[in-house]
């Protein structure tokens, strides 16, 4: 199943509650506000890494690079960063940090 969170970790409990919901096997895309929860230096991160275990973890890439600042690194690597998602593939770039 895929669960699609587009909140901050930050304002509601959206995230909290799809990572406690989400059977083990499932997918959970962050879009919007909530791929700042899977940034390097968010305290959602650990969560969400901790949730990684069990879930499939995805990011849209370019809400994700949109966020000043923020950081996707390598040492990320329990989240996929996606350009789009179709019905069997996912194309997945590799994001840098947005300094603006």
């Amino acid at each position: 199943m895929l669960h699609i969170v587009n909140k901050s970790a930050t304002e509601r409990s959206t995230l909290e509650s799809c990572l406690r919901m989400a059977t083990k096997g499932s997918a959970v895309l962050l879009i919007e506000d909530a791929v700042y929860a899977a940034t390097n230096g968010n305290a959602a991160a650990a969560k969400i890494q901790a949730a990684a275990a069990d879930l499939k973890i995805y990011a849209l890439g370019p809400d994700l690079a949109a966020w000043p600042g923020a950081c996707w690194t390598e040492s990320m690597s329990w989240i996929t960063a996606v350009l789009w998602i179709w019905s069997q593939s996912t194309a997945t770039v590799s994001l840098g940090c947005n300094l603006n």
